[in-house]
């Protein structure tokens, strides 16, 4: 659905039933059933921004082209709204994990292995000895070792 709207703003009720081909009581309708909760002025004229005309064609399209009830409408919105939270959720976890990593990274690469890194060992076996046992061929490596 395509509208004309002005970049930056509030609008009036009137305004905003023209904008859209819908009558001001579907506005005072979609408001009372907790839909849509436009701002106020002081002389408690409902205000329209342009966040509230984002949501507004939302429920449109669910209402004229998806032929869902001011229920279904309702149901739809809550779970939009957990949706985004969880995906707030999940991006600052990301965050959050990706910062953790980079600060271990970094400290990996300034301070030395927690781990020594094993030297590899070569064992030779001399000419005309027989096979060693296994408990002293371990014995001997870990004599090499120290």
């Amino acid at each position: 659905m395509t509208t004309k709207r002005k970049s930056k703003g509030a609008y009036m009720i009137s305004a905003v039933a023209e904008m859209y081909d819908i009558h001001p009581q579907t506005l005072r309708l979609y408001e009372r059933e907790g839909l849509l909760t436009p701002s106020r002025s002081d002389g408690n004229t409902r205000l329209y921004t342009d966040e509230d005309l984002e949501r507004l064609e939302f429920i449109l399209n669910l209402a004229r082209d998806l032929g869902v009830n001011i229920a279904g409408i309702a149901i739809v919105l809550q779970m939009r709204e957990r949706m985004e939270e969880m995906n707030r959720q999940m991006q600052g976890f990301v965050d959050y994990v990706r910062s953790e990593m980079l600060t271990r990274i970094q400290q990996q690469q300034q301070s030395p292995g927690l781990v020594p890194i094993a030297r590899p060992i070569v064992v030779t076996r001399k000419q005309g000895t027989r096979e060693a046992s296994a408990p002293a061929r371990e014995a001997e490596v870990r004599a090499q070792r120290r």
